[in-house]
């Protein structure tokens, strides 16, 4: 092994465990199960005015009231069907004043994947003009590829401030 390989080894085995994977747009994602709080059918979500397209508003779960984005919107993928599979993932994303509930619209979740290091590989380049940022890694399970999410990046207002650069 080469010094390049055993780098991209070491830092896909730090990614290994446990995800929740869920499908937008025909595409299959994960994210760490340790960031899902838990997972509700759709619910009425109370607009918020004046906010981004992808941010559909908010909503009161148990007392608590926690924004709550469209993933699909948030990708740039159409607007999709509300269906009986899609749901709410109930997530916690750091942010800079701390840890913060969410909720993610998708369009159904798929499963619990326990992800090996080496079915882990790093993002791959797609030139200096796409920000993949967002992207942890992706996953090769049983002859599909996964997007294995970072939600700090995505969710975050950071994730603004990069792409706007």
């Amino acid at each position: 092994m080469n010094a390049e390989t055993t780098a991209a080894a070491s830092s896909t085995a730090g990614m290994a465990g446990k995800y929740l994977t869920f499908s937008l747009a025909e595409e299959e994602y994960g994210l760490p199960v340790l960031k899902v709080r838990e997972i509700i059918k759709m619910m009425d979500i109370t607009e918020v005015p004046q906010v981004p397209a992808h941010v559909k508003g908010v909503l009161n779960l148990r007392g608590k009231v926690i924004p709550v984005i469209d993933l699909r919107l948030k990708f740039g993928f159409p607007q999709g069907d509300v269906t009986a599979r899609t749901c709410i993932i109930v997530v916690e994303v750091a942010l800079a004043m701390g840890p913060v509930m969410m909720g993610i619209i998708v369009d159904y979740v798929s499963e619990v994947l326990n992800l090996a290091a080496e079915e882990i590989e790093q993002t791959p380049e797609f030139g200096d003009r796409v920000c993949t940022d967002y992207m942890k890694g992706i996953a090769k399970v049983k002859g599909t590829v996964k997007i294995l999410l970072d939600l700090d990046r995505v969710l975050g207002p950071e994730d603004a401030a990069l792409r706007a650069a």
